[in-house]
C-alpha cells in the first residue's frame, strides 16, 4: 500500500526543513490527480541565510523536486521565469496546497506569484517575432518537401513549437515545454492550438503533413503571414548560431 503523498509531503518537509518559512505542495498531488506513480513537487521558502537551489530525492518509493529558496532567491526565480514567459514557479504557489506558513509568508508569496500571472508574460520584441515567422516560413517549406519519414516527424516538431511561441505570445499567454505546452495551447485558444495539436498528431500517424502546415498557417496570418524574401537581421552583442529562428 503506497503511503498517502500529503502525509509523506507533511514528514519530508518536518524532517528535511524543520525551520522553513513556508512550503506548499504543488503539482498533480495539489491538483488531486496524482497517480501512484506522481513525483512531488515541493517548494520551500528559507531564512535569508540559507540557498538557493533545486534537488530530487526519493522517499519512500516516491520521487520529490524540491524548489528551495530564500526571499531573494524567490524574487529572482520569479524574474527568470517571467523573462522565460513560463511562470512555472508561479504556477506552483498559485495552485498550491500550502504545508507551512509562517507568519503569512506563503500567503504573501502566493499574492506576489498571483499578481505575475495576471500580468501576463511580457511580449515579443518585434525583431523577435520577425525572426520566429522566418523560422516557422522555413519550417513549414521544410515540412513539404520532406520525402523522409523521421525527417518528416523532426520538422513537425519544429512546426508546432515555433508556431505555438508565436500563437502564446499573440494572447500574451504563457508558455510551457513537455506536458505544458498542450495545456497552454489549449487554455489560450482552444480553436487554433487545438488545430496545431490535432495537425501535429494526425503526421504522426498518418504522415500526412496538410492539417499541421494549414494551422500553422493560420497562426502566421495572426501576426503577418509567412516572411521569406525580405527578411534582414543584424547581430548586435552576442552573435548566435545561425540557426537561431531557422528551421534547421
Amino acid at each position: 500500500m503506497h503511503p498517502d503523498p500529503i502525509d509523506l509531503a507533511r514528514r519530508l518537509v518536518q524532517d528535511r526543513f524543520p525551520d522553513a518559512l513556508a512550503v506548499v505542495l504543488a503539482g498533480s498531488t495539489a491538483a488531486g490527480r496524482a497517480t501512484a506513480s506522481s513525483d512531488l513537487d515541493i517548494a520551500v521558502l528559507i531564512g535569508d541565510g540559507g540557498e538557493t537551489g533545486r534537488e530530487t530525492v526519493r522517499v519512500e518509493g516516491r520521487l520529490v523536486e524540491l524548489f528551495v529558496h530564500t526571499r531573494a532567491g524567490l524574487a529572482e526565480l520569479f524574474a527568470a521565469d517571467v523573462a522565460a514567459r513560463r511562470g512555472v514557479l508561479q504556477s506552483m504557489y498559485a495552485t498550491s496546497l500550502v504545508l507551512v506558513d509562517t507568519d503569512g509568508e506563503a500567503g504573501r508569496a502566493r499574492d506576489l506569484a498571483e499578481a505575475d500571472l495576471r500580468s501576463g508574460p511580457p511580449a515579443l520584441e518585434p525583431e523577435i517575432v520577425e525572426t520566429k515567422r522566418y523560422g516557422l516560413t522555413d519550417a513549414l517549406d521544410d515540412l513539404a518537401d520532406a520525402d523522409d519519414p523521421f525527417e518528416r516527424l523532426a520538422v513537425a516538431g519544429v512546426v508546432l513549437d515555433a508556431a505555438a511561441d508565436l500563437l502564446l505570445d499573440h494572447h500574451r499567454a504563457w508558455s510551457g515545454s513537455g506536458k505544458w505546452l498542450p495545456r497552454r495551447l489549449v487554455e489560450a485558444d482552444a480553436e487554433r492550438g487545438g488545430a496545431l495539436l490535432q495537425g501535429h498528431r494526425h503526421l504522426c500517424e498518418t504522415g500526412d503533413p496538410a492539417p499541421l502546415a494549414d494551422a500553422a498557417l493560420r497562426v502566421l496570418g495572426l501576426v503577418g503571414g509567412p516572411l521569406r524574401e525580405g527578411y534582414r537581421r543584424t547581430w548586435r552583442g552576442v552573435i548566435d548560431s545561425v540557426a537561431a529562428g531557422a528551421g534547421r
